[in-house]
């Protein structure tokens, strides 16, 4: 079938009058229609496809705003994917149970950046209803939320609809353990979130020209 697109798969099959349904059935429809993007193989290595190594006990975070709790890494890399998950929270749409998933024990991946999972330096928001493989199942006003996320972060953090085969569940650590530029991210979170006006996720307007300005130059830059 190949890449899919779920907001047209979703209104071909729905039509213009079922538009106001669409919240509640493009996850099933989506995961209904979607092909695996590659066979499933085992992963191998002992560190994941970004470097970081395999763990057998990643800790349990809950994500600020909601009842979700996810497994990760410890550390940095956890500040930098809860702000992910948090501003997807507050500025997408709201987690709910099963919505958000990270570190996993099961090798079997389709794709060497699922791998990063096992290293617990990756989540997936909403699988279902971006699943691999189907591209723009965000609306346009949900892509500028991640495309300033992916901005505010410095390339901290990959996306999967940059990715091949596109995930765009998908978000992952994209620098080595213990990079400078991590480190400096995930302090710049910690700032602000203790400072007086919890500059973070939830205050954040990402329409802002300006900060509309500086994700488009971030994502030419990264392209």
């Amino acid at each position: 079938m190949g890449e899919l697109t779920r907001r047209r798969f979703v209104g071909a099959a729905a039509g213009v009058a079922g538009a106001a349904a669409l919240t509640s059935l493009l996850p099933a429809t989506a995961a209904v229609a979607a092909e695996p993007a590659g066979a499933a193989g085992a992963w191998t290595e002992e560190r994941s496809g970004n470097g970081w190594p395999l763990l057998e006990a990643p800790e349990t975070f809950g994500v600020e705003g909601s009842d979700q709790k996810v497994r990760l890494a410890g550390g940095d890399a956890a500040v930098v994917l809860l702000h992910v998950a948090r501003r997807f929270h507050y500025e997408i749409g709201e987690l709910r149970a099963g919505e958000i998933h990270g570190w996993t024990a099961d090798r079997r991946v389709a794709q060497e950046y699922e791998s990063n999972y096992l290293s617990g330096t990756a989540i997936a928001i909403r699988p279902l209803s971006y699943p691999a493989g189907a591209r723009d199942g965000l609306y346009p006003n949900e892509l500028v939320v991640v495309r300033d996320i992916l901005a505010e972060l410095d390339g901290v953090v990959s996306w999967g609809g940059d990715l091949t085969p596109v995930k765009e569940s998908h978000f992952e650590i994209a620098v080595k353990p213990g990079h400078p530029r991590l480190k400096g991210v995930a302090r710049k979170i910690e700032g602000w979130r203790r400072g007086p006006g919890d500059e973070g996720a939830g205050a954040t307007d990402a329409f802002d020209p300006a900060r509309r300005e500086k994700a488009r130059a971030f994502a030419r830059r990264s392209a």
